[in-house]
């Protein structure tokens, strides 16, 4: 067995993870869903630490049952310190140093967005550095110059909402069920993105802003449901599709502009939202006309997954990065 073998844990929102990883390589990655949010159309903080705590004990002994490895094998256990939400980052947090002290293991405290960035290493091909990462999920976007492992400039973010954010609320808007972003994609692919114009984002810098498309569509929509009530349903193909664009200009724009200044023909996109249709496609158009190699993980990597805080961890595990027993979780933890 290839060494360092390493157990993380993820518990940064609503998706318990697990993962095994020896040497650089996933043995496990189990990942337990809540579908408690559903019914209240978003994450309920307080019910994600709870399910967390039923869900955390069966999914590390399914990732250690599924690797082969016993507790006594592991090198070293992993954990999100941050960013996420308080409570669910504890619950892993707590367990994660509970179980280190319990065996003897050291402990590694890893960055959720740096994971994200980091799910590239997982599985072939492997970007080469330094490379340009457009991290979009539902809580964050970022635009970051990945130099190493461990060495990340972020260049640009959002000033307000994330991009997965703009997508579950306007979803929601045109009355779509939590999580709307994945079902907006799907009806988007019969829709004509060019119905309706919204408008597109100019932020200086490589900076994002998605809450003044949010409050457009707010508008339009309040407008012509007043004239006709079945508007949203009678055009629902073409809103999504329209919507969808937008979002995918206004990160399209940024991450063009950022690849030309700073000379970079790698591409990677990571996070939830790395599995939108639109934007894969989009970013393969502008990869045929500009040159880029782009870089997309495995859809079972963008999203939350264990999978890559242990591809983190190995890293960190290289370069002697442990966190101590007096580690706490930050619901805020820059990148860098």
């Amino acid at each position: 067995m290839e060494h360092p073998i390493i157990l993380a844990i993820e518990s940064s929102c609503d998706d318990t993870g697990a993962a095994v990883m020896a040497g650089g390589k996933i043995l496990a990655n189990i990942v337990a869903g809540q579908q408690v949010h559903e019914q209240y159309g978003g994450v309920v903080p307080e019910l994600a630490s709870r399910a967390h705590q039923q869900h955390l004990l069966p999914v590390v002994q399914a990732a250690l049952q599924k690797a082969g490895i016993s507790k006594n094998d592991l090198d070293a256990v992993a954990f999100t310190q941050g960013p996420g939400l308080l409570g669910s980052l504890l619950v892993g947090g707590m367990f994660a140093k509970s179980f280190a002290l319990a065996l003897d293991k050291p402990l590694i405290g890893v960055n959720h967005m740096r994971a994200h960035i980091l799910a590239h290493f997982i599985e072939e091909p492997r970007p080469q550095f330094p490379f340009l990462c457009l991290t979009v999920s539902g809580g964050h976007t970022q635009l970051v110059v990945v130099r190493s492992p461990l060495e990340m400039d972020i260049i640009g973010q959002t000033q307000d909402d994330a991009a997965g954010e703009a997508f579950d609320k306007t979803a929601k808007l045109l009355g779509l069920p939590y999580p709307g972003g994945p079902r907006l994609d799907k009806l988007a692919q019969q829709g004509n993105p060019l119905r309706f114009p919204f408008p597109v984002n100019q932020m200086p810098g490589y900076d994002f802003s998605f809450s003044g498309v949010k409050t457009a569509v707010m508008y339009f929509l309040r407008q012509q449901t007043q004239q006709n009530p079945a508007f949203i349903e009678e055009n629902l193909a073409d809103l999504c599709a329209s919507i969808q664009h937008t979002i995918i200009q206004t990160l399209m724009r940024q991450l063009r502009r950022a690849a030309a200044e700073y000379g970079l023909t790698n591409i990677a996109i990571a996070g939830g939202v790395a599995a939108n249709s639109g934007l894969r496609a989009e970013l393969q158009r502008l990869a045929d006309e500009l040159g880029w190699q782009v870089f997309i993980p495995a859809f079972q990597y963008c999203t939350d997954n264990a999978g890559m805080i242990a591809m983190t961890a190995h890293f960190q595990y290289e370069a002697g990065d442990f966190a101590t027993q007096l580690a706490s979780p930050d619901p805020r933890l820059k990148l860098g």
